[in-house]
């Protein structure tokens, strides 16, 4: 199965992603699409297995196998995380709503780790440019600032919004040049702080539900087994002319 028609047949779920989807947005902003398909329970039973994941076949476009982004989501990852709550949704099939309705099933305190190790990354590549080049790339600079704020309020709060809201203007700025680097500096280091102190107090659960999500997982490998499908139509009529293993 070509990964292009996985994409194209098999969506439950696809999204914006980037500055759209965190009220970042400019007229020169480029429209990031994220998505999660479900490979055909079949195309498991060859040698060669179905991706994880496919880049395209728009530009910007990125999806991945629904058991990949549950088990990326299940560790906290940032972006797969982000990806399950964009308010701006392009597609959801039945199979996807059910997905959506485990996001909570995915969120723990290991946001805590994650976040902050994924944006200290960040930061030292930011000081990095400010050694090479004098100056930070200012527009990383401010997705920095808005994850941190996003994971602190998550772990405030136990719900994870990533739109910006208020914040717009003050993050605009930033990714402007207006802000000098002490200023921002300073900003990280305060909202690191908030997190952590957050995250001692979290209404977060210590682990996210596996269980949960191992059981959607089957049902759906489950469903999608007792359809129909073109490959198993063709292995059906193999096993059906041979009649018996051949040794």
């Amino acid at each position: 199965m070509h990964p292009e028609s996985l994409v194209r047949d098999h969506t439950i779920y696809a999204c914006v992603m980037g500055s759209r989807a965190f009220g970042l947005a400019t007229d020169a902003s480029d429209t990031d699409r994220r998505g999660v398909f479900v490979a055909p329970t079949p195309a498991f039973w060859r040698f060669e297995k179905p991706p994880t994941h496919v880049e395209g076949p728009a530009e910007e476009q990125f999806s991945w196998e629904l058991e990949r982004f549950c088990e990326l989501a299940l560790r906290a990852n940032p972006n797969i995380l982000e990806c399950l709550h964009s308010p701006l949704v392009e597609h959801v099939d039945d199979t996807g709503r059910e997905l959506l309705a485990l996001r909570g099933a995915f969120l723990s305190r290991q946001v805590h780790e994650t976040f902050t190790r994924y944006a200290l990354g960040q930061r030292k590549k930011l000081e990095a440019d400010l050694r090479t080049h004098g100056a930070p790339r200012w527009k990383h600079a401010m997705h920095l600032l808005r994850l941190l704020t996003s994971a602190r309020d998550l772990l405030r709060t136990g719900t994870l919004t990533i739109d910006v809201g208020d914040r717009r203007a003050p993050l605009l700025s930033v990714k402007r040049g207006e802000v000098p680097w002490p200023e921002v500096e300073s900003w990280m280091t305060r909202l690191a702080t908030e997190t952590d102190e957050a995250a001692a107090g979290s209404p977060l659960p210590p682990e996210p539900d596996r269980a949960r999500v191992e059981d959607f997982l089957i049902r759906v490998r489950h469903a999608s087994a007792l359809q129909t499908d073109p490959y198993d139509e063709v292995v059906q009529g193999v096993v059906g002319t041979r009649g018996v293993r051949e040794n």
